[in-house]
């Protein structure tokens, strides 16, 4: 069992709340895997899955079956918390930071890095870390805060020397 990030670009028909909440309701009576979490932009134009599953092919094959286009597909571990509070949901998040990480860094030194640097979040009080999902292959990884504002996260970012590829505000859709 892994777990997977699915990213997606939604359609037209999915740019509200309710639209998509009756989306990701269809998706999940139809699944078979388990769907961890989503997080949808503030703009509704993408959205982010994380699914803990057996087979990565099938899963994107049933998303793309609920017309959800598949834009990218990663197995992915969780750093920051454990996977079951990310279960939960019970913090709120509103903003995602994606972070494409450099070519020569290993997960090993990812990990030290992160743990060496996290400290320094209690620098900008007004933003709360709450968890990371990084690719496995090393390419990127996924970054939730609840934030007053964008500027707040990149203080936030800069204190524990973190680099930012793209913010994304999220919705409130709960």
């Amino acid at each position: 069992m892994g777990l997977y990030l699915i990213e997606s670009s939604l359609n037209e028909s999915l740019k509200n709340t309710e639209a998509f909440e009756q989306k990701v309701e269809k998706l999940e009576e139809n699944l078979q895997e388990e769907l961890i979490e989503v997080q949808v932009a503030s703009d509704f134009g993408r959205a982010f899955f994380i699914f803990e599953a057996d087979d990565e092919s099938s899963l994107k094959q049933q998303l793309e079956k609920e017309e959800l286009p598949v834009d990218l597909s990663k197995e992915v571990r969780i750093v920051g918390q454990d996977l079951e509070e990310a279960k939960q949901q019970k913090e709120k998040i509103n903003y995602l930071v994606e972070w494409n990480l450099p070519d020569n860094l290993t997960m090993d030194q990812y990990l030290e890095r992160k743990k060496k640097n996290s400290v320094h979040y209690a620098e900008v009080p007004e933003v709360s870390f709450s968890r990371t999902y990084v690719c496995e292959d090393m390419t990127k990884c996924l970054c939730f805060y609840d934030a007053p504002d964008d500027e707040s996260v990149v203080r936030a970012r800069e204190a524990v020397k973190a680099p930012i590829d793209s913010i994304t505000q999220l919705s409130d859709k709960k």
